[in-house]
């Protein structure tokens, strides 16, 4: 662990090293962004950087600065960091690229990062190949290029992997005030978790905005949001990288349903952290939390003065989980007041014109929707383009948007259907009453329901991953008999080493029986699984067809009300990723999945059971009795402790199906894939 981040982040001195353009950039931004402590260019030979005075070496500088921008090549930048954690500065952004990752072209680049490292001690850098870091509250840019922000009172913090995307972030007009932009680069010292947390300290950050393609410390990210929790901050991630790395265990469906980045997306839900899929969702949904944090509830009003608008907004929600509840007795009662009898009242409104201009009617109309049942209200208004027409005449909707808003302590929203019609200055007018400014209706219902989600249990620390060498599939029978001495239901069962000992066994496990070739990980696409076999002859008949050398004799489990699948796969990005799926012969083509980290609650298991398309199964269908609901958590506990106990060199676990009876939870099938 480094030193503390706080000086380099928020520097009362800084020091550039380095004469050229990015450098002069460097002085030049924090110059213009009227930085008021003490900024030193260092230059062995200049005698003036952009009007200040120069200092040839660090070792002049008048005392040791809280932050320096390195701007000079790679081997310089080792003697320089090492030069500045002697004298005891705050911290150091280096700019310069070709350490790590340059490693493929060059050998001796993952020795110089090492060096980096090395030379810098407890001292904190951000990078390499790193664009730094800007302070918009303190006007402190450590930033070797243009930006489009601002300075501010309070506002988000962003962190993000890629410096160009940092650059764009700044430049976007949608009213969401940005506290900080940083940028992690290589990651050698600082990741993202620690830079993250050191900017959430900061009381005037409202939430964190994470942009990242990979979470290299599992520990740090749950510290990072533990302490997040703690201070009461939301944090977004827009995860990038929909890796293979869980696809690499390639035998089971659990490995097909697991792969991509459900193991991002299970670490993220179960940290309470917020995932978007895109860039205007990202911000969207930092404007909402930066106003009030998450909603409480699902439920949205809806109004717009078009019939348009409001089935517009009524369809936009249909795929997501968000609702427009119908207007309570008391909202119809107060709406018909401030309307009158020529509207017909619903959830969408449409309000209509004709009360537009008259403010105190609007607020009326505008107050009367809001409802303690609701999570925000949404006031659908896109403003004239102001080249080619008068804004003007748009004021009295925001002057009754922020009235209204006032006067019931309800959330709202004002809502651009089309992005580019939300004003910059009416966003920012806007979001000082409180206001959220959304720029288009996809994005904001998205952020709504982004914002409205639930995150599974956050209590017990993560299993962190163990990678398998080598690993190898255990013969079924084995495999199973491994898994009950954990506590999962298995069939009573014989094997067999040739067709000698088929007969005996097969009366020993009684009918109807089930047949199935050793060794085989698909057993039904290789032909080598035989169902409800009736009698001794069937059985020998059935084994005659089977191309293997084994065999496993299975008592036939019938009264099943429905079939689930329960994986584990060992992802090394993000620990064992826990999948519970439809099970049977089409699980790849159901699809129908939802993936937990483990360890898990059996509330969340529950949850997740419940997510899954097939959940009405669980409860009787059409007449049909309901599963055993405990048997089906008693065998996902059972599994669990498997790979608790046992997670060194584990690969993956499949269980499909796991046969659902009302009084019973029962393995027909079990893959298992370990080393020694």
């Amino acid at each position: 662990m480094t030193g503390d981040l706080g000086r380099l982040l928020r520097p009362r001195s800084i020091a550039v090293v380095g004469g050229g353009a990015w450098c002069r950039q460097v002085v030049r931004q924090s110059a213009k962004m009227g930085f008021g402590g003490d900024i030193w260019p260092v230059h062995p030979t200049a005698t003036e950087i952009e009007g200040l005075p120069a200092f040839a070496s660090v070792d002049a500088l008048p005392h040791a600065p809280d932050a320096t921008f390195i701007g000079v090549n790679r081997n310089l930048t080792i003697d320089i960091v090492a030069a500045l954690s002697v004298m005891g500065a705050g911290g150091a952004v280096c700019f310069a690229s070709g350490f790590l990752e340059a490693q493929a072209e060059d050998a001796g680049a993952a020795d110089l990062q090492t060096q980096l490292l090395a030379a810098a001690g407890d001292m904190p850098i951000l990078g390499p190949n790193c664009y730094g870091v800007i302070n918009y509250l303190d006007g402190a840019l450590l930033w070797p290029d243009q930006h489009g922000g601002q300075r501010c009172a309070r506002g988000v913090a962003l962190v993000l992997q890629s410096s160009n995307i940092a650059i764009n972030m700044t430049m976007q007009k949608r009213g969401l005030p940005v506290a900080y932009v940083a940028t992690a680069g290589n990651q050698a010292q600082c990741g993202v978790s620690e830079i993250g947390q050191a900017l959430l300290e900061d009381p005037r950050v409202t939430a964190l905005g994470l942009h990242i393609e990979g979470i290299g410390d599992l520990r740090a990210f749950e510290t990072l949001a533990e302490r997040a929790r703690a201070l009461g901050k939301e944090v977004v991630v827009l995860k990038m990288g929909r890796s293979d790395q869980a696809q690499k265990a390639a035998l089971s469906h659990t490995a097909s349903l697991a792969g991509g980045d459900a193991g991002a997306a299970a670490l993220l839900d179960r940290l309470g952290m917020l995932r978007v899929h895109d860039l205007t969702t990202f911000l969207e949904t930092l404007k909402l939390l930066h106003v009030g944090g998450r909603l409480t509830q699902k439920t949205l009003g809806s109004i717009s003065c078009s019939g348009g608008e409001a089935s517009l907004a009524a369809d936009s929600v249909v795929d997501r989980d968000l609702v427009f509840p119908p207007l309570t007795p008391r909202q119809k009662s107060d709406l018909r007041a401030a309307l009158g009898p020529l509207v017909a009242l619903a959830n969408p409104l449409d309000y209509h014109t004709y009360i537009w201009r008259d403010v105190p009617a609007m607020t009326a109309a505008f107050a009367a929707m809001a409802d303690p049942g609701l999570g925000m209200v949404l006031l659908i208004a896109d403003f004239p383009r102001p080249d080619r027409c008068d804004p003007a005449d748009w004021d009295c909707a925001i002057a009754a948007t922020i009235a209204a808003a006032a006067q019931t302590g309800a959330r709202y929203g004002m809502v651009a259907s089309l992005p580019e019609l939300m004003p910059e200055d009416v966003a920012a007018r806007l979001m000082d009453a409180g206001v959220v400014p959304f720029c288009g209706l996809e994005e904001a219902l998205e952020a709504c329901a982004i914002a409205a989600r639930v995150s599974s249990d956050t209590a017990a620390p993560l299993l962190l991953p163990a990678p398998a060498n080598d690993p190898q599939l255990i013969a079924e029978a084995e495999a199973k008999a491994i898994l009950a001495n954990h506590g999962l239901r298995v069939p009573r069962a014989a094997r067999c080493a040739d067709m000698a000992e088929v007969a005996a066994a097969s009366e020993g496990v009684g009918f109807p029986q089930v047949l199935k070739g050793e060794g085989v990980a698909h057993k039904t696409e290789a032909g080598a699984v035989r169902l409800n076999l009736s009698s001794v002859g069937q059985t020998m008949e059935a084994a005659k067809t089977m191309a293997t050398q084994g065999y496993l004799i299975e008592e036939m489990i019938t009264g099943g009300v429905v079939e689930l699948l329960i994986g584990v796969v060992c992802d090394p990005a993000h620990g064992f990723v826990l999948t519970l799926a439809a099970g049977g012969t089409l699980t790849e083509i159901w699809q129908d999945s939802a993936s937990l980290l483990i360890p898990a609650t059996d509330a969340s298991v529950e949850t997740a059971l419940r997510s899954l398309r097939t959940a009405p199964l669980l409860d009787g269908h059409r007449g049909a009795p309901p599963a055993d609901i405990p048997a089906i958590l008693r065998a996902v506990r059972a599994v669990q402790d498997y790979v608790l106990a046992h997670a060194c060199g584990l690969a993956e676990i499949e269980i499909n199906p796991l046969i659902c009876t009302k009084s019973d939870a029962i393995a027909a099938d079990a893959l298992l894939r370990r080393s020694e």
